[in-house]
């Protein structure tokens, strides 16, 4: 198997293991590449083992007592080690698949990196870094910050989590509110990870911590509508690409959407929606929702985006209602949303306005900015996308 591979399918539940065995994200980190280094080289040619996880958590455990003795503070982690993992050697299965008290053990390390003795953005951050294996300048991508900012946010909060003591642990039931926020959009930046970056897996594991998340707090309408959002987004895969390109939900075959997931979605919006709060996850959801339908209310759309900007005062959600504004008034009103925006280095804006000018006849400014949408795409379907586009408004073109 391609490391890529094994990395995407195995990082986090590893990392979050070895977390919760050496109380040190740094020293799990450290451990845990090198594992992934080992197998590797060791895989192609040995083949990969029947328990993936188990192998690459023993061979990180193992890598991680030799830092330990490097470091000479063998004896006191050794302790430490021994008392977690018992007086006896385990099985690789027996580690890896040891019980906890939540459906998943990678939650405990959400909700230690979502503790509120950290920033709310170096939360997000380490979450990602620590649970998906997102890497610094992906990272910086998501907050639009550069990769040097983030990754002196990311270390001064490992470092405060190792100072602090931290525990990697579920908090009381009353307490998890209060760290719902942040450990949300942990999930749901790890879903658009794997959704806008065509990481079908990374997407897959959000919804299954995103289905943890629901079983833990089953009350919670956010928790409900984030899952809803996800599964809403995520059943519309199959038909998100066509010869290796992008295809746009107007020219979707709606035969290969997922009937089953959307029926589970729309199931869940309506439960959160029960609850009587709105917040905006909720609104996404119910935003999602209406995307699907044929013909669609852009004025109600508009309205939700409306809603949802004010809540979250957020550039990107002002672009989106820019699309809806320009479905109602034309393209040129959504360009005048559009051009309040600081948003120059987000890919999508640029294609966002690239299509608005196209639509609106400007074909010149439309062509310049799908270029500089190209020059920002991250995956091959969205630059044959772009590339076409770009054709499309090329000066030659009819």
């Amino acid at each position: 198997m391609a490391l890529d591979a094994v990395f995407r399918d195995h990082w986090g539940r590893v990392l979050a293991t070895l977390v919760r065995v050496l109380g040190d994200i740094e020293l799990a980190e450290d451990a845990a590449a090198e594992a992934f280094a080992i197998a590797a080289e060791r895989w192609p040619r040995d083949g990969e083992p029947a328990n993936p996880t188990g192998w690459l958590v023993t061979t990180a455990r193992n890598r991680a007592i030799d830092q330990l003795r490097r470091r000479r503070l063998l004896a006191e982690k050794t302790e430490l080690l021994a008392r977690d993992l018992g007086t006896g050697p385990r099985p690789p299965e027996a580690l890896a698949d040891d019980g906890a008290a939540i459906p998943d053990e990678r939650l405990e390390l959400i909700f230690a990196c979502c503790h509120p003795a950290l920033a709310a953005e170096a939360q997000v951050a380490l979450t990602l870094r620590a649970l998906c294996g997102l890497s610094t300048d992906e990272i910086a991508l998501a907050f639009l910050v550069p990769p040097e900012t983030m990754s002196k946010r990311l270390t001064r909060a490992k470092h405060k989590i190792r100072d602090a003591g931290i525990p990697f642990a579920v908090p009381p039931g009353d307490r998890l509110p209060d760290r719902l926020a942040a450990v949300l959009s942990v999930v749901y930046l790890s879903f658009n990870q794997g959704w806008g970056g065509g990481g079908v897996d990374l997407a897959a594991e959000a919804i299954h911590l995103g289905r943890a998340l629901a079983g833990l707090m089953p009350d919670e309408p956010e928790v409900l509508a984030l899952l809803a959002l996800m599964l809403l987004h995520d059943a519309r895969r199959a038909a998100r690409l066509r010869d290796g390109r992008l295809v746009t939900l107007d020219d979707q075959d709606r035969a290969l959407w997922d009937a089953r997931q959307i029926d589970e979605g729309r199931a869940l919006l309506r439960q959160a929606m029960a609850r009587g709060r709105t917040g905006p996850y909720l609104l996404q959801a119910a935003i999602a929702d209406l995307y699907l339908h044929e013909p669609r209310d852009w004025r109600q759309i508009a309205a939700l985006y409306g809603t949802l900007a004010r809540l979250t005062r957020s550039p990107i959600v002002e672009m989106n209602r820019a699309v809806a504004v320009a479905e109602i008034d034309g393209p040129e009103a959504g360009l005048a949303v559009l051009d309040r925006l600081d948003l120059g280095h987000y890919r999508y804006f640029h294609s966002t306005r690239a299509e608005l000018l196209r639509r609106a006849g400007r074909a010149g400014e439309a062509h310049r900015a799908f270029r500089r949408a190209l020059d920002l795409a991250q995956t091959e379907p969205e630059r044959r996308f772009l590339a076409d586009r770009l054709a499309e408004t090329a000066p030659h073109a009819p």
